[in-house]
């Protein structure tokens, strides 16, 4: 008798949970693939620990093969599902198009960089949303200290040297307060740059941190202002030039480096699947799945699943939902064959926690705030927790950071060009995909 097939799309927070959870539960008597762009899973949160050199890429890059037992790891991007035959097409990283049939199916290819339309952006800011990205922002800080240091005009010192954050929200916060420590660190070493390093923080919200606690915020912003964090609220960018930006407040500020970290929208492989959708996401019922195809499921951030706790709602795109989702939809596949009975979803937030370098970090586990090191512990312990794998790597880059000089090179490993603003696939550099 042939064993039935589940195929996931996807192994970012969702997919790789989903992938994990029916391993365990199916114990060999269903084919589990995993169709992924990349053989690895992202740890996301730790990208801007990446970019400031604090922790090596590889550690945030936890490998599929030998951490999924008895799931098969297949390399390509989807581009097309055949609802009514039951297959998944996509293309191999070598060119090549091949297809997988399915019993069951999975819908967790995630998110990317959310666009506004902006003159300039697209063509001139970086997003920060994939490990080759922050592989280029690190190389890129460090180019720019370096040609700061050997410039002679003031005015190109002072525009190299400063580094403008868009979107205040957890990963562009993070972003400016790892910048400002790490630029600091390169300066020290270079006693020709007479200046200090500039990071600008922009946001149309009120404050930064706008979707978590008050609390946490005033952290964060107390934090970032002791560093000299140029933090202006109520401000973005209204025009992005290859000389600089000029701010909706009507400044225009002379820089190389804008940073797009205004968050993130549905992977647009969704839209194209002809299934109803709301603000770009899958609509699935509260057992994840997608109305009128009871034999596929969808999860994670391109998945619009209710949120129970607040009727009417759907839930947010973050890594609580998407790692939940994954296992409930594992779950419930299980249930469809017998084993068990399949649940509705449903989470509440157990807390956040952001990591603002160096001993400072905000967190409220359980809702209780805290600050400072006590923050810092629970931050970089919940992290550790949550990661699949490479956790003793993750733990020694942590103690060699605060026990030596961190490293500044850069590799050149990833041209600008190779990882435009608007991709849908930033996990791939576009050389890549030729």
């Amino acid at each position: 008798m042939t064993k039935p097939r589940v195929v996931i799309v996807g192994a970012g927070f969702a997919g790789y949970h989903a992938a994990k959870t029916l391993s365990r539960l199916a114990k060999g008597r269903a084919e589990i693939v995993v169709l992924n762009a990349t053989d690895y899973f992202l740890y996301l949160p730790l990208l801007p620990e990446v970019a400031a050199g604090v922790v090596e890429p590889t550690r945030i890059s936890v490998p599929l093969a030998g951490t999924l037992p008895g799931v098969r790891v297949v390399v390509g991007e989807a581009d097309h599902v055949d609802l009514q035959n039951r297959w998944v097409g996509f293309t191999q990283p070598e060119g090549d198009h091949n297809r997988l049939a399915y019993d069951r199916l999975v819908l967790a290819v995630g998110s990317v960089n959310k666009l506004l339309p902006i003159p300039g952006v697209t063509e001139y800011a970086h997003g920060f949303r994939s490990l080759p990205e922050a592989l280029f922002l690190h190389d890129h800080v460090v180019r720019q200290i370096e040609l700061a240091e050997q410039a002679e005009d003031p005015d190109e010192q002072r525009a190299r040297a400063t580094f403008v954050v868009v979107g205040a929200g957890y990963t562009g916060t993070e972003v400016a307060a790892h910048g400002q420590l790490f630029t600091d660190a390169l300066t020290r070493h270079r006693t020709r740059l007479k200046i200090r390093p500039r990071w600008m923080l922009l946001d149309v919200a009120p404050r930064a941190l706008p979707e978590l606690n008050e609390r946490m915020s005033k952290t964060a912003h107390r934090v970032l202002d002791r560093r000299g964090v140029d933090v202006r609220m109520g401000t973005s960018v209204a025009e992005a030039t290859a000389d600089g930006v000029k701010l909706t407040d009507g400044d225009y500020v002379p820089t190389c480096t804008l940073v797009w970290c205004v968050g993130v929208r549905p992977d647009p492989f969704v839209s194209h699947l002809g299934l109803r959708t709301e603000k770009g996401r899958l609509v699935t019922d509260e057992f994840l799945n997608v109305p009128g195809f009871p034999e596929v499921y969808a999860c994670g951030d391109a998945a619009a699943v209710p949120d129970v706790t607040r009727p009417g709602e759907i839930c947010t795109m973050t890594a609580q939902h998407a790692q939940r989702q994954g296992k409930l939809a594992a779950r419930n596949i299980a249930a469809s064959y017998g084993m068990g009975r399949r649940r509705t979803y449903k989470h509440h937030d157990l807390g956040w926690v952001v990591d603002l370098g160096g001993k400072d970090a905000a967190a409220n586990p359980l809702q209780v705030p805290l600050a400072g090191l006590p923050a810092k512990a629970v931050t970089r312990g919940y992290h550790l927790l949550a990661m699949p794998g490479n956790r003793a790597r993750v733990g020694a880059d942590w103690l060699l950071d605060a026990a030596l000089t961190r490293p500044a090179v850069q590799l050149g490993l990833v041209p600008a060009n190779t990882v435009p603003l608007e991709s849908s696939s930033p996990e791939i550099p576009v050389h890549a995909t030729r």
